[in-house]
């Protein structure tokens, strides 16, 4: 009788052993995938940021508009911008 205790613990054992084992490695899966998706997402970000603060300067603009637009764009202030609305066209 006490044979059969120690051989039912042992076996009871290896089964939550198993379990544990493959429960931390879908753990560990879920991990991984989540830094890989936040790495591309930072790689994104961060390349956003580059062609926003590339692209806004105004040096940047000033030689696009020498290079490209053959000085057809002008300055206008905030106040000149006027919102259009298309909604009841």
């Amino acid at each position: 009788m006490k044979n059969f205790f120690l051989v039912l613990v042992v076996v009871s054992l290896i089964f939550l052993t198993t379990s544990i084992k493959n429960s931390t490695k879908n753990i560990d899966k879920k991990i991984f995938e989540i830094k890989e998706n936040i790495l591309l997402l930072e790689y994104k970000y961060e390349l956003l940021l580059l062609d926003y603060n590339y692209l806004s300067s105004p040096s940047k603009l000033i030689e696009f508009n020498e290079k490209y637009f053959d000085q057809k764009l002008k300055h206008i202030s905030r106040s000149d911008i006027q919102v259009l609305d298309l909604r009841n066209e």
